[in-house]
Formats: C-alpha cells, sequence, structure tokens
C-alpha cells in the first residue's frame, strides 16, 4: 500500500480550491500523468468519472465515486480499474490568516505486486508533482492569490 498525507496553506479561498479540485474534466490540462477524465454520472453532490493515467509504456483506466462536499471536502473512492483499493480525500478550510489550509490525503494498492512495487519507488514523488500541478493550475485561474499569504507545507496534526 502507498500513502500520502499533506496540508499546505495555499493563498487563495477554499472554495476555489475546492471548484479546482471538482473539475475533474480539466485535469488531462494540467494533471501529469493523467491522459483522459470524464464524468459518468453526477447528481447532486456525486459523482462517478473515468481517469485514464498513463506513464511511458503503461496505461490505465479506473472509475471512482466522487462526493463534493461544497466548500470544504472532496472524498474519492475506487470503484473499478487496476486497484485493489483507493481512498482520496481533499479538506479546505480557511487559513487562520487569509488564504487556504489544504489537507490532502491518498492511499492506495494496486491488484499487480509488480506494478505497486514499482510505484512505490516513485509515489513520493509523483504526489509531490501532482500536489505541485493543483498548486500551478490556482496561480494560472487565480493569480497570485491573496496578498500576505505565503505557501508553505503546514504540520499535520496527529
Amino acid at each position: 500500500m502507498a500513502k500520502f498525507a499533506e496540508r499546505r496553506l495555499l493563498p487563495y479561498r477554499p472554495d476555489q480550491l475546492f471548484d479546482l479540485v471538482a473539475d475533474i474534466e480539466k485535469y488531462p490540462e494540467f494533471l501529469p500523468w493523467c491522459l483522459g477524465a470524464r464524468i459518468r454520472t453526477r447528481k447532486d453532490t456525486e459523482l462517478t468519472a473515468d481517469l485514464i493515467i498513463g506513464f511511458k509504456v503503461y496505461r490505465e483506466r479506473f472509475t471512482s465515486r466522487v462526493v463534493l462536499a461544497a466548500p470544504d471536502r472532496i472524498h474519492v473512492t475506487y470503484s473499478e480499474g487496476p486497484f485493489r483499493y483507493l481512498e482520496n480525500e481533499w479538506k479546505f478550510e480557511a487559513g487562520p490568516d487569509g488564504g487556504c489550509v489544504v489537507d490532502f490525503y491518498v492511499d492506495f494498492e494496486f491488484s499487480s505486486r509488480m506494478l505497486q512495487k514499482v510505484i512505490e519507488v516513485l509515489f513520493s514523488e509523483a504526489v509531490r508533482r501532482m500536489v505541485a500541478a493543483f498548486e500551478g493550475r490556482a496561480r494560472k485561474l487565480y493569480g497570485a492569490g491573496e496578498p500576505g499569504v505565503t505557501a508553505r507545507i503546514l504540520p499535520r496534526p496527529i
């Protein structure tokens, strides 16, 4: 299994970052290794989404159930594809002096032991690149953000 968790303060409003993460169909425009995205079903605060991920010769499609609790939480659970399981959560809360504290968590395991071993070696760097891609997308969409708020990694509460 591969787990990653990080808290960051970003100079954007929680609703802006929620909207950015919830806009799954735009992921191929900025997210590394995301080759395609589509929404299968959408009703109220829940949707089913397909993502196609690829790296070199590897290419897989997987389906997830996404629960949108605007503007503070997005919870993703795995439905179908190459994983044994996948769980992902984003939490957005107003920062103490402006901006937004983003709490990001992902935990997954591929069904293939070989693929899991390969991913575990690259996992931390891959997730850091993905988090950086979301931050870069926010900068592109919303500019520099709130004045006086500096992006930084925060300690996670125990």
